[in-house]
């Protein structure tokens, strides 16, 4: 069976692409640390950190450092296909309609009026970065999509998987997440896509996801599975004329795989355990290692295990790029923000109650205690970070309360109702209690976050640095730390912290980027308005 063509490309680009030419950038930097040729962007960059060394008697001496770093980006922007694990789901069918909207320019009418199509919730396409000051000082900004060539998710050619064999018109007509005038006008384009056949391990997953699973890869040879859909992603870049393909799980959450020695410990002991079809290898980390041995970029959607220790240190060996875990929508990204505010203000959330309930398929499949509990994992550790960058409020291994809900209510649809306590101790023995109340589309706010990931996934396939010692330009770490922004529960690289905290996680977007067309850090000091 041929993979199924979605090609939904705009003509423009697509012929941009496969004639190897660059886009022509916004903006230019006009500096000697900057070189731009018609293959690459090629900057010299200067990274001031600040070394400390705590001593005896317990002071600190702080040294500032400094590192050139040059970089090399590729300014061809290529021909893109995404691939989604559970392309039939409420995600999968609301961004493909989406897509669609955009292509065909459409327009829709509600009962609050006519809606044409947007991006929004989109950081890489509906926000803007500060460039710096004009002559008269005043902020300047640019799109942050205009600050490296960023393929246009309008031009992305999209397939993927399912358990289930509905088409996608008929997807989206089960999600009922879109206006029916939308709907109506994308139904025939989406009717004649069809996802292939998916791997389905039902221990994995609830036991109510059965009366879906009727699209199945057959057998029970996870190697076999593997292989398969290898052959899979070689089918679509082939059929699609791909330059690229990245891979992102927006299926099921599935429970947490035991972590065994000698199962998926490491590279060998993995690649063994799948060989030997064993019981703790699930279906995501199937998906994932078929795509690190292929080349693929691998994103994990949801918060289980996924990145088995195996996984990880196979994805280093093949140097392949992997991110996770876990969309960060509503509900856990106003907690990162707010919990970074509050401690930042010097106030101490003492307990974070958490309730949400929502009636969609991954409300269903989370009524099941087991995969509900990767949700609460990866829902729960948001805040770890900020609590620990704060001694002044928080003793050692002190942490706030923190209670996570979910509850499946089906009548309220893809509509997710989340509501947040958060207790707090201020000033002179006070309590400040703060309530929040949150309704939102699920869909709509994920849908965004996967353009996300796969924009900035792909362009660190084209982003490559250097320092003084190596001789040779490399690309960066197989676990991309810069998704952090769109996951709940961020990989980093092994043994660095995590950052949790929202306003950090933008920030490090902003200045990588910048760091790659030779611009300084942005800093919010202001000293041309401040000195005489």
């Amino acid at each position: 069976m041929a993979p199924p063509n979605a090609d939904l490309s705009h003509s423009s680009n697509t012929a941009a692409a496969s004639s190897g030419s660059a886009p022509s950038p916004l903006f230019k930097v006009n500096s000697p640390n900057v070189q731009y040729t018609d293959e690459h962007i090629l900057s010299k960059y200067s990274y001031f950190n600040t070394l400390v060394t705590k001593q005896a008697d317990g002071t600190m001496i702080a040294e500032p450092t400094e590192t050139v770093y040059e970089f090399k980006t590729e300014r061809t922007v290529p021909r893109v296909g995404m691939m989604m694990v559970g392309w039939g789901g409420n995600n999968g069918s609301t961004l493909t309609a989406s897509i669609l909207a955009h292509k065909n320019k459409l327009t829709w009418r509600t009962k609050s009026g006519v809606h044409k199509p947007n991006y929004f919730g989109s950081v890489t396409q509906s926000s803007t970065v500060r460039l710096g000051v004009d002559a008269e000082g005043a902020d300047v900004y640019v799109p942050m999509s205009q600050m490296l060539p960023m393929v246009n998710p309008t031009d992305f050619v999209l397939g993927g998987w399912d358990i289930s064999s509905k088409n996608l018109a008929e997807s989206m007509d089960r999600a009922k997440v879109l206006a029916y005038d939308l709907q109506r006008q994308v139904t025939d384009e989406m009717s004649k896509m069809t996802p292939l056949p998916s791997i389905y391990y039902p221990d994995f997953i609830a036991a109510n996801q059965e009366d879906r699973a009727d699209n199945l890869i057959p057998g029970n040879d996870k190697r076999a599975h593997v292989n398969h859909i290898r052959k899979d992603i070689r089918d679509f870049k082939a059929a699609n004329n791909l330059d690229k393909v990245i891979v992102i799980w927006t299926a099921n959450t599935e429970r947490f795989a035991e972590l065994i020695d000698g199962v998926n410990d490491t590279a060998d002991n993995f690649l063994a355990a799948v060989e030997n079809s064993h019981e703790e290898v699930a279906p995501s980390s199937i998906f994932a290692l078929a795509c690190i041995e292929e080349g693929t970029p691998f994103i994990n959607g949801s918060p289980q295990n996924t990145f088995v220790p195996g996984l990880i240190q196979l994805a280093e060996r093949h140097k392949a790029f992997i991110g996770g875990d876990d969309f960060k929508s509503g509900q856990t990204k106003m907690k990162s923000a707010l919990v970074d505010f509050l401690v930042n203000a010097g106030i101490k959330p003492v307990a974070i109650t958490s309730y949400n309930h929502l009636g969609n398929n991954d409300g269903k499949n989370l009524s099941s205690h087991r995969q509900f509990r990767s949700k609460e994992i990866s829902k729960s550790t948001v805040v770890d970070d900020m609590v620990a960058a704060n001694d002044l409020l928080y003793a050692k291994n002190e942490h706030p309360d923190h209670t996570v809900v979910i509850k499946y209510v089906p009548s309220v649809g893809d509509s997710k109702r989340a509501l947040d306590e958060y207790e707090c101790d201020i000033f002179m023995g006070g309590r400040q209690s703060i309530s929040m109340y949150n309704i939102c589309e699920d869909s709509l706010l994920a849908s965004p976050l996967i353009i996300d990931l796969v924009i900035m996934t792909e362009l660190m396939t084209r982003l490559q640095y250097k320092t003084i010692d190596m001789p040779k330009f490399s690309s960066f770490h197989s676990v991309l730390s810069i998704l952090s922004y769109m996951l709940k529960a961020p990989m980093v690289t092994p043994g660095t912290p995590v950052v949790n905290a929202l306003s950090r996680q933008r920030t490090a977007i902003e200045n990588i980027f910048r760091a790659a067309v030779g611009l300084s850090a942005n800093n919010e000091m202001g000293l041309e308005h401040k000195i005489w």
